[in-house]
């Protein structure tokens, strides 16, 4: 594997792991918790974050078809913190897969996406954008993790 790619794993897979940390030891119904209308709880957070992941790592950059069903994600209730860790894994493994096969000129290649109309990006974009909403959702996951601790013990 190219060793900016190596770079490129190593970020993700740090940005997994701390996601992994936010739902640690919190019951199904803290990952359910959303703190008001219109927020989404930790388990649409992961399971979006990992299914985005799969999407744009494995569907565009890869052309891998998953099968997304991108408003599932959005549904996403009553899993328990080792689920949803074992499908950031699973993510994080099939990225891994496709990383390893990329050259450097891949990396200017036009990819379709999918979801997109035929909106064509390169590769490199893909994997920017890839690791940017990771690490969006892992703020958003990290401030409901807040209110959650937070939260009076009544709610």
């Amino acid at each position: 594997m190219l060793l900016m790619l190596e770079d490129y794993l190593t970020l993700l897979k740090a940005l997994h792991d701390q996601l992994g940390r936010t739902i640690e030891g919190l019951p199904v119904a803290a990952l359910d918790w959303s703190p008001g209308p219109d927020m989404n709880s930790l388990s649409v957070l992961i399971a979006h974050t990992a299914g985005a992941e799969r999407y744009l790592i494995g569907d565009v950059v890869g052309r891998d078809p998953s099968g997304r069903d991108r408003d599932a994600e959005f549904r996403a209730r009553g899993l328990d913190a080792a689920t949803l860790s074992a499908q950031l894994d699973a993510a994080l493994e099939h990225s891994r897969a496709v990383l390893e096969h990329l050259t450097l000129p891949d990396l200017e290649v036009r990819r379709v996406m999918p979801r997109r109309d035929g909106r064509q990006v390169t590769v490199a974009w893909a994997l920017g954008h890839a690791l940017e909403h990771a690490a969006l959702h892992l703020g958003h996951a990290q401030i409901v993790r807040q209110l959650w601790d937070q939260r009076p013990p009544s709610a």
